[in-house]
């Protein structure tokens, strides 16, 4: 299955996480929706973030590997690359950018951003606790 998701992700105090290429970012408390996309195997994927041992390619493994950090939702659904960028863009009219942060490969402001809620995510996406089924 190919598609995108989206990783709801508590952080749970103020952290500083090395990111690898954007170097070191500060990351308040607070939740963060992180919008990726698999165009093979999305299920795969999805398992892959929520495994603590990894190697680390993204900007978002480098997040992930905190232990001040967890992703408490998933949410996906079947769709081509474009509209990975849409739920972003949408995500942070309604939450606040952490610029560049997994938006290497398109003109997106950010593919991470901090919000109050993710109701959003609801009326669009399937939710899932483990990933897509």
């Amino acid at each position: 299955m190919k598609g995108i998701y989206v990783l709801i992700i508590a952080i749970d105090r103020k952290i500083s996480v090395d990111t690898g290429a954007l170097g070191n970012l500060n990351f308040e408390k607070g939740l963060y929706a992180y919008v990726g996309s698999a165009q093979n195997n999305l299920k795969e994927r999805v398992k892959r973030h929520l495994r603590k041992e990894k190697a680390k390619f993204w900007h978002i493994d480098y997040l992930l590997d905190s232990p001040s950090v967890k992703v408490v939702k998933v949410f996906c659904m079947r769709a081509g690359k474009p509209k990975e960028c849409k739920i972003a863009k949408e995500l942070a009219k309604r939450g606040f950018p952490i610029r560049g942060f997994g938006s290497s490969d398109c003109k997106c402001e950010s593919h991470l951003i901090k919000v109050e809620d993710y109701e959003f995510l609801r009326e669009h996406m399937k939710e899932t606790a483990a990933g897509p089924e």
